[in-house]
């Protein structure tokens, strides 16, 4: 072998390895985050909730990014990027283990708690990986890395609330049908703490994984990445940063963007299952919706990975997305029955360019403003604990399927709009 393909072959090695191992993190994150999606009818069922008090787990849950995103980008200033996802990971593991004292309390407000303690590990976590990915390489071909970043996330959520629902909702409707029709308290209460204990075991075992990897991540060859430099041209000339972060048209209109992408593919993945009740569907049913979602969103970046930047543009790409989520949502809600949820479940397909097109778009020539430009990004991750509410305020007054036709289409047409011109890098 000679010394030239030598270097090449030890270059591309060089650049897998962080692939790699983003790709596990990505896979850990998405595990946990769709778990929500089964979280919201077990949590309702055990702890005697409504839906807008069971959709309480994605506002909990999403806006730990909003308070923890800016802390993050500091955080990581004096971590790096590496030692940044290992305590995100810790940080993980023990909002995984308040689980334990919540589930055997039975206690509501014990379990948010926990879940805002994962997304607070989640937000340190992605402002880390996102841009990490995105910069490990050329920025055209982001959306690309990212996407194979995605299949990870989403194969993981594919598997988790299948994973989680066989643990916690086996016979979910049968118990449902116990309890409405027993008249003793003391059996009653007997049979809610013996489901609320069926999440114990299942979350000790993330806790622990998510510690072991974390160490891992402590102790590998993840390399450092230098964002504190200037933004380079295509000619190689420096490019003049601006004196602050919100001059940069392209973020803060993309921080909107995001908001509202975050919302509606919360709402097309943990919402389907509620949405799917409100038509009548039982538990049993509802309760692998969440995974049709995501399926829809890993061929999204299969295809993705085929064509960015090849044949298509990121920006071409989010355009397509948006009005392709358009037509499904109104789709949605022309029809009724397992037709209307197949049209939500597509809407993965719709959703699943988005993050991998708006995150480097919106970060491209920031330079040194680099972590804080994404962290103020990952803040817009609160987009998901917000439409769910907006949803569910709109349902109780004119039904659940006019709620999500007015809820996702704004969201969509503004994601549109960034497309054909809100991400273009000018001043703002």
């Amino acid at each position: 072998m000679s010394t030239v393909s030598s270097i090449e072959l030890k270059a591309k090695k060089t650049a897998l390895n962080p692939i790699i191992i983003i790709g596990a993190l990505f896979f850990v994150f998405g595990f946990v985050t769709w778990l929500n999606g089964t979280l919201i009818p077990f949590l309702q069922l055990a702890c005697q909730l409504s839906t807008s008090e069971a959709l309480l787990v994605t506002f909990a849950f999403y806006m730990a990014y909003f308070f923890l995103s800016i802390p993050s980008s500091y955080i990581l200033k004096k971590t790096g990027f590496k030692n940044g996802m290992s305590l995100g990971l810790f940080v993980m593991g023990i909002g995984a283990l308040i689980f334990v004292p919540a589930a055997n309390a039975r206690a509501f407000p014990l379990f948010l708690i926990g879940l805002f303690v994962q997304g607070m590990g989640l937000s340190l976590l992605q402002t880390a990986s996102n841009p990490y990915i995105a910069i490990v390489g050329p920025i055209e071909s982001a959306a690309q890395r990212i996407s194979i970043m995605g299949i990870c996330n989403k194969i993981a959520g594919v598997l988790s609330p299948l994973i989680l629902s066989a643990l916690v909702l086996k016979g979910a409707q049968g118990i449902e049908t116990q309890l409405k029709s027993t008249t003793d308290a003391l059996q009653k209460e007997t049979l809610l703490n013996e489901l609320a204990a069926r999440v114990i075991a299942p979350y000790v075992v993330i806790a622990i994984v998510l510690v072991v990897l974390a160490l891992l991540i402590r102790y590998s060859s993840l390399p450092e990445i230098n964002t504190e430099e200037d933004a380079v041209a295509a000619d190689g000339s420096i490019v003049a940063s601006k004196s602050s972060v919100f001059q940069y048209r392209n973020l803060s209109l993309g921080i909107i963007c995001l908001f509202v992408y975050v919302g509606v593919e919360v709402m097309a993945g943990d919402v389907i299952g509620s949405y799917g009740k409100s038509m009548g569907m039982s538990l049993d049913q509802t309760k692998i919706f969440t995974s049709y979602t995501l399926a829809s969103m890993v061929i999204g970046y299969i295809i993705g990975i085929a064509t960015i930047p090849k044949y298509i543009k990121q920006e071409k790409a989010l355009l397509l997305s948006a009005l392709t989520g358009i037509l499904f949502s109104v789709a949605a809600y022309l029809t009724s029955g397992y037709l209307s949820i197949m049209f939500i479940a597509l809407l993965g397909l719709a959703n699943s360019l988005m993050w991998p097109t708006i995150f480097p778009l919106a970060i491209k020539g920031l330079g040194k403003y680099t972590k804080i430009g994404s962290a103020l990004l990952v803040m817009g991750i609160a987009g998901g604990a917000i439409l769910p509410q907006v949803y569910a305020l709109l349902a109780k007054s004119i039904g659940a399927q006019s709620a999500f036709l007015y809820s996702m289409v704004p969201c969509y047409v503004y994601i549109f709009y960034y497309a054909v011109s809100g991400h273009k890098t000018v001043s703002a």
